[in-house]
Parts: C-alpha cells; structure tokens; sequence
C-alpha cells in the first residue's frame, strides 16, 4: 500500500507522512525531493508552478510508487496532489494507493508557514496553491488544527491500518 499525505503547503504533509510511516514501520518520501532543481528555483522566485511544470514532478513520484508496490513494500509521500489530475496521474483508483488530506484554515496555514523561513516554497504562494486545490471526495479528510500525534491516529484509524490489515495490504 503506498498512502499520500496530500494538501496545501504548510498542512504537515512532511511531519505527519514521516510520525505515519514510523508508526507502521514503512519507508516515507517527501514528494518535494522529485522536483526538477528549475521547478524549485520557480517557487523560490515566488512563481507558482503551472501543470506543465508539474508533470514530470509527478512522473517521478508515480514511478517511485510503483517501483514499491511491484517490491511488496509500503511506503507513506507527503505530496501536494492539488488537482483531481495530478491524483490520476499519482495512480489514484488503484486499490493499493490511499491518499489523506490535510486541510485547515487559511489563517493557521499561513502561520505555518511564516514559522518555517527558508523553505524554498514563500507564503506568498499560499493563495494559488489554495485557488488551485481541488479537494478530492476519495481522500480521508483530516483537519490539522490538532498534534501531529493525534493526527497520526486520526489517520490509522481512518484508513483501518490496524496490525491485521497491515500484513495483508502489504
């Protein structure tokens, strides 16, 4: 089973993938270590990326996914998956793929991600990435206002990752 952890920058895609793959002893990437290096120079600059940009970003997390999946082993990616397309594309309806969305309130977002100098993605993205979001009706749909911890729970037992289900979604 690959879960993405899905959402808005500054939801805790990155904290809560890795507190859920330690929980269930399973590999996590951050879905920002396949960007190409322009798109990271792009939101550094301040300018959003379009869904050209996007694709091949994509691409590489939906082959890093597959390549698990064909090995047996589980793994949890911190992506943002803002559209219904770009879910397609990460292989969504696929029984073996689950994806969590992270969602809060503009105000505790931005917060967020002022608290976090230094990322390459500015809070001055933030509305696009909002305007851009189409929230997926398939998702287990976490509010974040919560502790990383409990969010994690929320999560497993969402999802019904229990010790049995575990071994057989493996």
């Amino acid at each position: 089973m690959v879960v993405i952890v899905m959402g808005v920058s500054g939801s805790g895609k990155s904290t809560i993938g890795q507190l859920l793959a330690d929980r269930l002893g399973w590999s996590f990437r951050d879905g920002d270590e396949f960007h190409p290096l322009a798109n990271v120079a792009k939101m550094r600059s301040g300018v959003p990326l379009n869904d050209e940009d996007r694709r091949p970003w994509l691409l590489a997390i939906q082959t890093f996914m597959q390549k698990s999946h064909a090995n047996g082993q589980s793994a949890v990616v911190a992506c943002s998956a803002l559209k219904a397309t770009y879910r397609d594309l990460l292989l969504g309806g696929e029984p073996w793929v689950r994806f969590v969305h992270l969602h809060g309130s503009r105000e505790l977002l931005a917060q967020r991600l002022q608290a976090r100098p230094g990322h390459f993605m500015p809070p001055a993205l933030l509305d696009s990435q909002l305007a851009t979001l189409e929230s997926p009706e398939d998702a287990l749909a976490v509010e974040i206002s919560e502790l990383p911890p409990q969010l994690v729970d929320r999560i497993v037992t969402g999802l019904g990752l229990t010790p049995k289900a575990l071994v057989e979604n493996v």
